[in-house]
This record gives structure tokens, C-alpha cells and sequence, in this order.
């Protein structure tokens, strides 16, 4: 049996830190920013600690199986 790969999409927009904290890009700020005003753009900066369930199942698609 072959074994299982890891997401590439995942690992491609997901980084997991050195404490298993999985931290995300904000959406939103990569086009049509003209249209948003200062502080939404202000707001979009930076990285998001994603939590819960949905970082769970992110580490489990990106261990080696």
C-alpha cells in the first residue's frame, strides 16, 4: 500500500509553528483594494492564528501519514 501524502494545497497557504499553532494569510488583500477603504486594508494585514476544529483537522492534513 502506498503511503498517504500531504495536502500541497494546504501546506502551500498554512504554516504550523514550532509551539503547533497554525497561522493563516488574511483573505481579502490581495486585489481590488482600491475599492476598501484605509482601515480595512490596515485590518487585512498580518497573519491569523487559526483555532479549534478547523486547526485540528489542518494539522492532521498536513502530517505525514
Amino acid at each position: 500500500m502506498p503511503k498517504m501524502k500531504r495536502s500541497k494545497a494546504l501546506q502551500k497557504r498554512v504554516k504550523v509553528t514550532a509551539t503547533g499553532k497554525v497561522k493563516a494569510r488574511k483573505s481579502g488583500h490581495s486585489h481590488l483594494l482600491s475599492s476598501k477603504s484605509g482601515k480595512h486594508c490596515r485590518r487585512l494585514r498580518g497573519s491569523l492564528v487559526i483555532k479549534g476544529r478547523y486547526a485540528y483537522t489542518f494539522k492532521r492534513m498536513l502530517q505525514e501519514l
